[in-house]
Formats: C-alpha cells, structure tokens, sequence
C-alpha cells in the first residue's frame, strides 16, 4: 500500500477508536428526581458505587416531584426516582410508565420557630398542628411547587379542615433548600423531609417541633419508563440502574448514607 494510504488507514482507525471510546463515555442516564435526594447528599453516596458497578453514569436533574413527572412524560429522562406514591401509581396506569417499585423511605417532620407560637410541640396529631397553626394565623411558608412535599403538605391540611390562605401561608415556588432558608428569615413553620432538615446549615431560630405521626411517612419510588411511549430512552442503562437500587448492593449504599451521625433514608424494597 501506498505510504499516504497506510497514513490515512491508519488515521481512519484512530478515527473510529476514538468514535468507539466517545460512545463508551457516553453510557449515561438521565435521572428525574427530587431536590430533597439531592439536597440531602444522598446521591454524593450512592452514584459513585453505582457508577464503578456498572460503568454508567447517572446525571441527577433534581426538582419538584410534580416536574420531574412531567420531565419524564415529556421523554427528557431515563429514569424517575421520586416521593408521590399515588401519583407514581398513576403515572403507570397512564401508559408513562411500566414499573415502579418501592426504594426507601424516611418521614416528614414540622419545624418551627423555637418560641412556637402556635403551640404545635403539644399537638396530639400533625392535623392538629397544621389547625393549631392556622388558627394562630402564624407564618407558614409553604414549597408551593407542587412537589411530593408539598403535595404531602396539602393532605395534611386537608385533613386538619383548613384551606390555608391569606398573608400568614406564603407560597414559594422553590426547592426545600431555599424554602427552608426563606422559614428561617421569617421565623415561619414548614413542612419538610428529614434529610433536607438534617443537612439544613442555616436554621437560625428553627427548631423540629412535631414528628411521628404515622401520616408524615414518606415513601420513594424509583420507576421504569415506558419504551413503547418513548423508544428513544435508555431503557436498558436505566433498568440497570433501577435493578441496582432494589439489589443487596443499592440498598446497602443507601443505609449506609448518614449526615450527622444519622442515618437519612431506610431501604425498603420487596425485592
């Protein structure tokens, strides 16, 4: 072979190995999840074994439970790792959808100035908080984002029989980070998960007033979505990582997780 034709051979191989290598590094989901995963560290822990496990790399777009729906019914994920269970459910029986299954867990927990004037560290229910709180017309800030927390946050409001508005329920729009520092600011109430308040650096006069009612239980879900609604996904990396999850190993990870000395999220999958 001419010498300029083994040069170009041997540059058209470079070219398809360098090809082959980019294909390689691009074995990557996209995961919907919630800020509250995010904002905890949850995932600083469990993607790298995750990631050294499998050689895929998850990338974590974290907002509202309500959005990261509609980001997957959209087909802009791979994967959805969430805290609505009903509304999961429902995403299946729509056709979004063809698996979920349960992951972990921890709860939700109401916190509050430390003076607590509405008095809810002696309430008997959170219902009763949430009344107590609404009758003392105190400062609330609410996510406002349609979230899982805030749609948790709208049961329970329900059923303490209050349609809360006015000036003292402020409704925010923003991620459990910002709307706790914004309950700091105005030494407010608000509903939010454990993790979140755990790793919260900035409560000022916050204190956690009420917990342990078994309605703040706060289930996530992780879910296979629908190749036949949208082929285009990585259905095959994003059922690896689903697997992980529920394996011996994904749960393990998880348990393993602690901010503060405590522990922030509690395997609990069937498998």
């Amino acid at each position: 072979m001419h010498k300029t034709g083994l040069i170009l051979a041997a540059a058209g191989l470079a070219g398809l190995s360098m090809a082959t290598q980019a294909q390689e590094g691009e074995r990557f989901i996209i995961l919907a999840s919630t800020t509250s995963t995010e904002n905890s560290g949850l995932f600083d822990a469990i993607l790298p074994p995750f990631t050294e496990a499998t050689d895929i790399e998850v990338r974590v777009v974290a907002v509202g439970t309500g959005q990261a729906f509609e980001i997957a019914r959209r087909g802009d994920a791979d994967s959805l790792l969430v805290h609505d269970t009903e509304g999961e459910k429902r995403f299946v029986d729509a056709g979004y959808a063809t698996e979920r299954a349960d992951v972990m867990y921890n709860d939700f927990v109401v916190i509050g100035p430390g003076e607590d004037p509405a008095n809810i560290g002696d309430a008997d229910t959170v219902a009763d908080a949430f009344g107590r709180i609404a009758e003392a017309v105190a400062p609330f800030a609410s996510r406002g984002d349609d979230s899982g927390t805030h749609r948790a946050e709208q049961r329970l409001w329900e059923a303490a029989g209050v349609a809360p508005d006015g000036g003292w329920y402020r409704e925010l729009g923003s991620g459990m980070g910002p709307t706790l520092n914004t309950a700091a600011g105005m030494d407010a109430y608000v509903l939010a998960d454990r993790a979140s308040w755990v790793a919260f650096e900035n409560p000022q006069a916050l204190e956690l007033l009420f917990e342990g009612d078994e309605a703040l239980f706060n289930q996530y879900g992780s879910l296979l979505l629908s190749a036949e609604r949208h082929p285009h996904l990585k259905h095959d990396l994003a059922e690896q990582w689903h697997q992980w999850l529920l394996s011996h190993d994904g749960q393990q990870a998880i348990a393993d997780f602690e901010v503060k000395g405590q522990q922030l999220f509690f395997p609990n999958a069937t498998k």
